[in-house]
């Protein structure tokens, strides 16, 4: 799992070479955020898992922040925030007002968001406003539960997984061990 995760996401010498990057180098190359084990993979997915509900450009700020402030791995925690795109914001984002409107004892309507068709854009973006803010309570509350909710199931997830692999890789390791002691394998 770890040469996987190696293989697949960017690495040190990448930011450290990255010109946009460079002014933050000292603090973005801390070892601690490139490092790869179960506990830094496994705080990486959590942060990455509740900065996925951001909205907008900010989740992955939020996610490199996350990482500096916990010290997990940063590549890890940027991709998994990539959970939430065009198809998958509404679903949770209607996810969250439920459970929000749920937790706070409902009451709360979902209202569809106003269409922008024949609205000029100014015009749009206000009743978009005035949409959101109208959701409120129910739909901020909503998010921060199903953020903590993600991040718990994905920080456990990931731990499980890894000592699962962990079990599995000795175990295989042991049996091989023990064809190699066996009487009727071939010996050195």
């Amino acid at each position: 799992m770890r040469k996987l995760l190696k293989r697949l996401l960017p690495g040190h010498a990448s930011v450290r070479d990255n010109r946009w990057l460079r002014p933050l180098g000292s603090t973005l190359l801390h070892p601690s955020l490139w490092h790869l084990n179960r506990h830094s993979a496994a705080g990486a997915v959590a942060v990455g898992l509740f900065c996925g509900l951001i909205p907008g450009p900010f989740q992955m700020i939020a996610a490199a922040l996350g990482c500096v402030v916990f010290r997990v791995n940063l590549p890890l925690a940027l991709v998994t925030t990539l959970y939430t795109n065009p198809f998958t914001i509404v679903p949770l984002y209607l996810l969250a007002f439920t459970l929000g409107d749920w937790l706070l004892g409902g009451g709360s309507h979902f209202v569809a968001p106003p269409e922008m068709t024949g609205m000029p854009i100014g015009q749009w973006m206000s009743a978009m406003s005035a949409w959101i803010i109208g959701l409120g309570r129910p739909l901020v509350f909503g998010l921060l539960v199903l953020a903590n909710t993600l991040a718990l199931t994905g920080y456990f997830a990931v731990r499980g997984a890894w000592r699962l692999h962990l079990l599995h890789a000795w175990r295989v390791r042991r049996k091989k061990r023990e064809a190699r002691k066996s009487p009727g394998a071939s010996g050195r």
